[in-house]
């Protein structure tokens, strides 16, 4: 079960009542004077850091398990490395003359992979190193369900080379712009589009990844703009907070090119607080 994370700042408004509900919800039971806000709110606090730190220790000892060795890179020459895992070679990264994607990936001699950048090929080796997929047939494009969360990676990190997009941990971006996720469940494909939440199912990983390749990046940013709005700002970090401050100024500069005749009162209210920043 997930709880609610509370701030000091956030507890210290509570009233002792709320403070007595929330430490019931998370198992809390302070040892200290129990008619004080104080020795609830110390209480909830150091019950929070314990169950992150346990969550920390768990992450750790996961990542311990199912990291694969480190891969070695031999240099070669400027356009040819080689790499080993262990003593083992198991991959190596060439150069061409293809004006679009010159660089390849050899496996046994074959080629596996092609890319217009050296850091993409690398990528590809560690991705299908991790997954043991690197000596499998990379063009038989097979619909056989996914069982391996890591195999289901490794097809979305395929797809996402082929539209030139970038794969992090919390989804598909292009241009730092989130376009959404993409994903496997019980071998069922499905996409999410921008921030929404709205979980559509597809053929395949190809039909998955076209629909998001698709996406209207205008309409993903304003969607991240209205969650932001959504959010108390203590819950916001460094980037969302300047992320949310750009775009009511660029909001508010919109309305200073407006007709005065056209503005509402809500438009009135926000240039009345608006301040422009010297430049």
């Amino acid at each position: 079960m997930t709880y609610q994370t509370y701030s000091q700042q956030a507890l210290s408004r509570y009233t002792l009542p709320r403070l007595k509900r929330i430490a019931a919800e998370l198992g809390v039971t302070p040892t200290l004077d129990k008619r004080t806000a104080d020795t609830w709110i110390n209480a909830i606090i150091a019950h929070q850091s314990a169950q992150l730190h346990k969550v920390d220790e768990q992450a750790t000892a996961q990542a311990q398990v199912i990291a694969p060795e480190e891969l070695r890179t031999v240099e070669i020459s400027f356009y040819d490395h080689e790499f080993f895992a262990l003593c083992k070679l198991i991959a190596s990264i060439t150069h061409d003359d293809d004006l679009t994607q010159p660089w390849v990936v050899m496996v046994e001699g074959k080629e596996k992979f092609r890319a217009n950048t050296w850091a993409r090929c690398q990528r590809f080796i560690q991705w299908h190193h991790q997954d043991e997929m690197l000596n499998e047939p990379t063009q038989a494009q097979t619909e056989t369900p996914c069982t391996s969360e890591n195999r289901i990676m490794a097809h979305i990190f395929n797809e996402c080379q082929k539209y030139d997009l970038e794969l992090l941990d919390d989804g598909i971006y292009e241009n730092e712009v989130k376009l959404g996720q993409v994903g496997c469940t019980e071998g069922n494909w499905w996409v999410k589009k921008g921030s929404s939440g709205q979980q559509q199912y597809s053929n395949s990983v190809f039909d998955a990844m076209r629909t998001l390749s698709m996406a209207d990046t205008s309409l993903t940013a304003e969607t991240s703009y209205e969650y932001l709005q959504d959010r108390p700002l203590e819950q916001l970090n460094t980037e969302e907070l300047q992320q949310l401050l750009d775009a009511e100024v660029a909001e508010c500069e919109q309305l200073l090119d407006r007709p005065v005749d056209e503005l509402t009162p809500q438009d009135w209210q926000q240039l009345r607080e608006y301040e422009p920043v010297a430049a």
